[in-house]
């Protein structure tokens, strides 16, 4: 009987945590296909909207620098441009453009 109790809550713990998963949209505007196919290849796109409060250009720009330098992240020097434009207009501060 303990056993079925165990794996009852288990499986409802595992529900829960997954009830509230919705699908990462981001705005439509120039470069979000850059970002998506870019991006999304390592990592939820999540990040973008849950940061987006903080980072203004330079640190968009760092952000992409540190995935392409130090995680390897195989974005050329058109796209990178490109990500960064639509993070910083999109989901910046208002910092300095």
């Amino acid at each position: 009987m303990r056993k079925l109790l165990v794996v009852g809550l288990a499986l409802t713990a595992s529900a829960a945590a997954h009830a509230d998963e919705t699908a990462i949209t981001l705005k439509d505007a120039p470069g979000r296909d850059a970002v998506t196919n870019n991006c999304a290849a390592c990592h939820s796109l999540d990040y973008i909207q849950m940061n987006s409060p903080f980072p203004d250009r330079k640190l968009w720009e760092a952000e992409v620098t540190k995935m392409i330098k130090v995680y390897g992240a195989p974005v050329d020097e058109a796209d990178a441009k490109t990500i960064v434009d639509y993070l910083s207009r999109n989901y910046g501060s208002g910092g300095p453009m």
